[in-house]
Order: structure tokens, then sequence, then C-alpha cells
């Protein structure tokens, strides 16, 4: 019964999609809303399975573990962007001047140098 219900979910993705393309005429805001119901009728319909009330379950206790995390303060966030910006930076400069020179020795091997 239960693949029947999934089956039934990808069923009303497909829908919703199908909706969107075959009635292209239609105004944008009623497709969209076309394709939003498929996906709302697939999570129902999903939800009511073995599988889907599994992941519902795993959902649920995930957003309960990440506000146990001790997530950074924004000073320690900042300043690790600062350095991973820093970092890209020289990356990108130390790539330049590899490429640069590579270039050159390879203009000069081919006589097209100056």
């Amino acid at each position: 019964m239960d693949k029947l219900k999934i089956a039934l979910a990808v069923a009303c993705v497909i829908a919703g999609v199908w909706g969107y393309y075959y009635f292209s005429e239609t105004a944008q805001v009623l497709r969209v809303l076309m394709v939003m119901g498929g996906l709302v009728a697939a999570g129902a319909v999903g939800w009511l399975s073995a599988p889907g009330k599994e992941f519902f379950a795993f959902a649920q206790e995930a957003w309960t573990e990440a506000g146990r995390v001790s997530w950074p303060t924004r000073k320690e966030t900042i300043q690790t962007t600062a350095i991973v910006f820093g970092f890209v930076v020289i990356m990108a400069l130390f790539l330049f001047a590899v490429d640069t020179t590579l270039a050159w020795i390879v203009k000069l091997l081919t006589g097209r140098g100056e």
C-alpha cells in the first residue's frame, strides 16, 4: 500500500508540472500555483505513507538536534569569513601569476614572444 501512496505522490508532482506546461497560455501565477499544488498534494500523500512518516520524524529530530548545536558568535563568523575571503584573494593572485608566467613561457617557446 505504501508503494501505491508513493506512486500517487510522484503522480501529483508530475501532474503539477504537466499542468504548468499544458496550460502555457494561462497566467503565470496560476501555472506556478498548479506546480505548488502538486507539490503540496504529493507531500500530503507522502506523509501518509510509512516512509513519509519516518522521514518527517527524522526531520523533526534533525531540527531538534540543530537547536542543540553550539553555533559560532557573530564575531567568530565574521573572522572566519574574512580569513576565507583573504585566502581566496591570495589564491586568485597566485593562480593569476602562474597562468601569466606559463603563458609567457609558451609564447617564448613558440616564437610568438616579443
